[in-house]
């Protein structure tokens, strides 16, 4: 009796400990651990997906916590979250074109905001609002990541829009990334066909915060990786003058066909190519669209 009596009470120490420690893990990995005195000031944000962040959930910058989730919302009559941050009033430098990121501490861990610097000398006041965010990542956008597609800031602050004809977009999707110098600045809008046209007219509608791009400057169409998916890359020009919203691209480059890489390859790589008369002597690199010039 004495020995099963002391295995039971052994039992239900063990047990004891295991929800004692179970509980502990939870404060340690909810909103719990969260909680931060202080005063504070408050700053908005806006985000087209909230994922699971919740209300005391971190913000954070270079991974040191820097305020919290004060409020979460709904913005009336629109597919927006507003979210508001409480900021330690010792860090008033932030710049106000920061941008707030929704991260998972983890593979299974709770949401936080990160956010990363800009470039701006204004620091964020009482009241104001971040534009640039980016949401909580779904797994069909981190598939696309995993696979080179890229994505860029949700563009809540504002977009322009400017077109471009493309002979060929190969593979290219409404969404896809639009880049320059490999840094994501919009996305692709729509692509249509218009009636009796031969080329595709791709609208981008671009970052307000990349308005200085040089009206000459040229996009193409390219592929991440071997089979990742397609974006356009813009390549700047040299004009002093700016796109504006309306404006069209007009030196385009069409995405590359394997054909056409394979009959550069040929070209490029024969003996015979370095012949003046050889034929796509002088073409090897590939030529822009004359879609839209006149």
């Amino acid at each position: 009796m004495t020995q099963r009596r002391s295995y039971a009470v052994g039992t239900g120490l063990f047990i004891v400990l295991g929800f004692a420690a179970l509980a502990y893990l939870a404060t340690q990995t909810t909103s719990v651990a969260n909680q931060h005195g202080g005063s504070t000031y408050d700053v908005e944000t806006r985000f087209a997906n909230v994922g699971q962040l919740k209300v005391r959930a971190p913000v954070k910058v270079a991974g040191v916590r820097v305020g919290s989730v004060s409020a979460i919302e709904l913005v009336p009559g629109k597919e927006e979250a507003k979210v508001t941050l409480a900021i330690d009033n010792a860090r008033k430098d932030i710049p106000d074109d920061s941008v707030a990121t929704i991260y998972t501490s983890g593979l299974l861990g709770d949401q936080y905001i990160g956010l990363q610097f800009g470039h701006s000398k204004n620091p964020v006041k009482e009241g104001g609002e971040l534009a640039f965010t980016r949401p909580a990542q779904q797994l069909e956008e981190m598939l696309g990541k995993f696979f080179g597609g890229g994505s860029a800031p949700d563009r809540l602050g504002g977009t322009f829009h400017v077109t471009g004809d493309f002979t060929n977009i190969g593979g290219l999707q409404a969404g896809a990334a639009v880049k320059m110098a490999g840094v994501p600045i919009g996305s692709v809008e729509s692509v249509v066909v218009k009636p009796g046209a031969v080329e595709a007219t791709v609208t981008l509608a671009i970052d307000k915060r990349y308005s200085q791009i040089p009206d000459d400057s040229a996009a193409a169409v390219f592929t991440s990786g071997l089979i990742g998916s397609q974006y356009v890359a813009i390549q700047p020009g040299g004009s002093p003058e700016f796109l504006a919203d309306g404006d069209q691209l007009v030196l385009t480059q069409s995405a590359l066909q394997l054909e056409d890489l394979i009959g550069k390859f040929l070209v490029n790589g024969s003996p015979s190519s370095n012949n003046g008369n050889a034929p796509g002597n002088g073409q090897g690199g590939a030529q822009p669209d004359n879609a839209g010039k006149k």
